[in-house]
């Protein structure tokens, strides 16, 4: 049954169009920070600053051509994350889902449509001073997410989007470094895909059952909360057996290190969902996973 409704934030204009003199000061500030979260800061700045490192650690660019490849991811980032809640306006809003701007009443939908656009401008200008390659490849990879937020999450290809996009992720570093040419390492590329199936199967299980109310039936709403629970443990460990395994020589200190907290950490997630399907650790368990590959990526990628 959907929700009711959440109550309307003080100082927001209301039914009567009325709004306090207190409330129009905070107005520009209460904008700025819903912006914010309907960006899905978390995931976003997780993303940006991967590509940032991964830019300066394994791709060697410049402290420059890292924060040119930082922005340019950022925007990217930003332009997704503003599309998806604009998109989505209408099914949070049949679920009463409190947590959206949209749905609190500090953002409309079409002002989620124009940030989200401006945001896909300057990510394209931002992708051509990488240089065509990376620009091309990026403006791609994002265009797949947009993909994923009008039409693809809905069927069982929405796992395809998360692959493609954070496989393809690090290319774009490599690619953006001046004089580079080549893509980066088949197990970067592999593991960074296996990481994003991973973390869409943990993304989407505390949202299980509002997407279920308005029709959304991507492929971890047909696993169901175990299936998708173990899927994304097994998938987000085998994306650190990759990121481990796959450089050349034997694994380093930090490697052993996740060869070992990988398994307990998935390990747990499956036990504790056989026995509470109600608990947030096997998706906390999930993220702390996906932490260590990314680590691994950063270090040796």
């Amino acid at each position: 049954m959907p929700r009711p409704p959440a109550p309307e934030p003080s100082g927001v204009q209301g039914p009567t169009g009325t709004e306090g003199p207190t409330g129009a000061r905070d107005r520009p500030r209460r904008r700025a920070l819903a912006l914010v979260r309907a960006a899905h800061a978390g995931p976003a700045v997780a993303v940006t600053l991967f590509a940032g490192a991964y830019a300066a650690g394994a791709a060697g660019a410049d402290a420059g051509r890292a924060v040119l490849v930082a922005a340019a991811v950022l925007a990217g980032q930003l332009s997704v994350g503003w599309s998806n809640d604009w998109i989505d306006a209408d099914r949070d809003l049949a679920v009463g889902r409190a947590d959206k701007p949209v749905v609190a009443g500090d953002l409309s939908p079409a002002l989620l449509r124009r940030a989200a656009f401006l945001a896909a401008g300057a990510c394209v200008a931002l992708s051509l001073a990488l240089g065509p390659a990376a620009a091309a490849l990026h403006v791609a990879l994002v265009a797949v997410a947009w993909a994923y937020n009008a039409r693809l999450k809905s069927t069982v290809w929405s796992w395809a989007p998360y692959a493609v996009a954070f496989g393809g992720l690090p290319s774009v570093a490599t690619l953006g470094v001046p004089g580079g040419a080549d893509l980066a390492p088949w197990w970067v590329t592999a593991g960074g895909a296996l990481l994003g199936v991973g973390a869409h199967l943990a993304n989407v299980l505390p949202d299980l059952e509002d997407d279920a109310a308005t029709g959304v039936r991507g492929l971890p709403h047909r696993l169901g909360r175990r299936g998708t629970a173990f899927g994304a443990a097994g998938v987000l460990l085998a994306a650190v057996l990759v990121v481990v395994l796959g450089p050349a020589g034997a694994p380093g200190g930090a490697g052993v290190v996740a060869l070992v907290a990988a398994p307990v950490l998935t390990g747990s997630a499956v036990w504790v969902a056989l026995r509470r399907t109600t608990s947030r650790w096997p998706f906390t368990a999930a993220i702390l996973t996906a932490g260590l590959a990314v680590v691994l990526l950063v270090a040796t990628g």
